[in-house]
């Protein structure tokens, strides 16, 4: 079986966006070009950690003596995308994730798998490099726009319920019951 390559290698946009209620949000990482559109889904966690990576990917090659690739210490402005997702047809439940860098086009490239059925006695006996996804995401995306998305997407993750000040839970609206910790 041939594996189905969305690859996207100067994008017009690419964002990681929420569809719902914090506590109840889904996320998905959305890249267009043109028409094209592709929409995978991804756990608030694995949105949270592909900007982290970014962000230290960034700031190690920041410190890289004369900064060659100049890699930006903000974002810059002009690249801020605040706007909703467009329209969500998700293309595949995200897995594994990679997270590269192309010194020869200057850009973060990230891979996103879909989620693998644990179920199926192939996927669990083989080598993962011997598993052939049926899908594959590949965006390839320069400095300054991987630092928008980064800035973003921990916006995006960090816009979720509030945090109770005493148990360290979030709160669900109108219905939390606290824990409080021993002594208090």
């Amino acid at each position: 079986m041939t594996t189905i390559v969305h690859k996207f290698a100067w994008p017009d946009r690419v964002v990681v966006g929420t569809i719902g209620q914090p506590g109840s949000r889904s996320f998905y990482l959305q890249v267009r070009n043109g028409a094209q559109l592709v929409s995978v889904g991804l756990e608030k966690e694995q949105s949270a950690l592909l900007a982290e990576k970014i962000d230290e990917i960034l700031d190690e090659l920041k410190t890289a003596e004369g900064n060659p690739f100049s890699i930006p210490e903000t974002t810059p402005i002009e690249l801020v995308d605040n706007d909703p997702l467009e329209p969500v047809d998700e293309q595949f439940r995200t897995g594994a994730m990679s997270l590269g860098w192309d010194p020869s086009t200057v850009q973060v490239v990230i891979e996103a798998y879909p989620l693998t059925d644990t179920e199926d006695d192939s996927a669990v006996d083989a080598e993962p490099s011997e598993v052939e996804p049926a899908e594959l995401l590949v965006v390839r995306i320069p400095v300054g726009t991987a630092r928008a998305f980064a800035k973003r997407t921990r916006e995006i993750v960090g816009a979720g319920r509030p945090m109770c000040p005493f148990c360290g839970m979030p709160m669900e609206p109108g219905r939390h019951v606290c824990e409080l910790p021993d002594g208090l």
